[in-house]
């Protein structure tokens, strides 16, 4: 009795699981790190950006009222101006990156879980994790219904652009996508099934 190989890649690859094929050839808890490290990297600069702009107008909001009619008044008013805006574009942005980090972990920590629940991985578990994170990211923040959809909206385009991108360079490593690996196997099913039918007299 002899055993046969596989005799294609499609074959061989249907029993490997997400672990096996990690998303982006890295592996999940790098992924991850590396995901939310990022989006604190990302929410850090836009939150100092608009921190510093925001202290600098209330600066100059605060101290309209006693502007400076000296060379060395101007120096100091800018120079503590300078310094209240770097404040806030430190405080603001520390508060950002943390807002964004939380939510990039909690939104990749999804993707990653319903992948081992389904046992395979395609932009379909990012979609459901994009779209289940911003439902709690507009409960915690208490949106208005329109507001939760056009947040539900964007976080549906992110979830089919970041998966299908995903799904792009995971074909292209030749790592199993879910939904292609389904459909190749319906195909494979229906070829086998029309090449047993008996041929017509």
């Amino acid at each position: 009795m002899t055993m046969t190989e596989p005799s294609s890649a499609t074959e061989s690859l249907e029993g490997s699981s997400p672990a096996d094929t990690p998303r982006l050839a890295i592996p999940t808890p790098a992924r991850i790190a590396y995901g939310t490290l990022s989006a604190s990297v990302i929410g850090f600069g836009l939150g100092a950006m608009q921190g510093g702009q925001m202290s600098q107008l209330r600066f100059r909001a605060e101290h309209a009222h006693k502007m400076p009619d000296t060379t060395a008044g101007w120096y100091f008013y800018h120079k503590s101006k300078n310094y209240h805006a770097m404040q806030g574009g430190l405080i603001e942005g520390m508060r950002m990156a943390t807002k964004t980090g939380f939510w990039s972990f909690l939104a990749l920590s999804l993707e990653s879980t319903v992948d081992r629940y389904r046992g395979g991985s395609d932009m379909f578990s990012t979609i459901i994790a994009t779209l289940t994170v911003s439902g709690m990211f507009s409960l915690a923040h208490r949106f208005s219904l329109s507001t939760a959809a056009r947040t539900a909206r964007l976080a549906l385009v992110f979830g089919v652009s970041y998966g299908g991108v995903q799904d792009l360079v995971g074909l292209a490593r030749g790592r199993p996508i879910a939904y292609v690996e389904a459909l190749r196997r319906r195909v494979g099913a229906q070829d086998s099934a029309a090449s047993t039918l008996p041929a017509l007299p």
